[in-house]
């Protein structure tokens, strides 16, 4: 698991290496995103960036409203946790980026940190 927190705001990842899809020959990982605010505002997350990269030298970022359609508004204390999924080209690959938020009261926005973690099949870990 890796960990980040930025003004208040913890983000986990976890990472599952889901198996090889032999008919799009890509390797497949899930991941699990807590997002925990441990601020005393509210805020909401209203944009996500990610930059994913494998062994191959191949370079995606991938930008969007929210997370799998959702735009979480976390109160002190609380926490939104959802799984998603990448494919790569190799058995080798990163992932990070940024949670554009919003504080609701104020409405200033602030990056929050998402920490870079590995993507590594079983085979290559050791």
């Amino acid at each position: 698991m890796v960990i980040a927190t930025t003004a208040g705001i913890k983000v986990s990842i976890q990472v599952k290496y889901e198996g090889y899809v032999s008919a799009r020959r890509k390797y497949a990982f899930s991941y699990i995103v807590n997002i925990q605010n441990t601020s005393s505002s509210t805020v909401q997350l209203l944009r996500r960036h990610w930059f994913i990269k494998d062994s191959t030298g191949d370079s995606r970022e991938v930008e969007g409203e929210g997370v799998i359609g959702k735009q979480p508004i976390l109160a002190p204390n609380q926490s939104h946790e959802y799984t998603s999924w990448s494919p790569l080209d190799s058995e080798i690959g990163i992932m990070y980026g940024t949670f554009l938020m919003q504080n609701t009261l104020t409405e200033e926005l602030f990056d929050v940190e998402v920490p870079l973690f590995k993507m590594v099949t079983p085979a290559r870990s050791n």
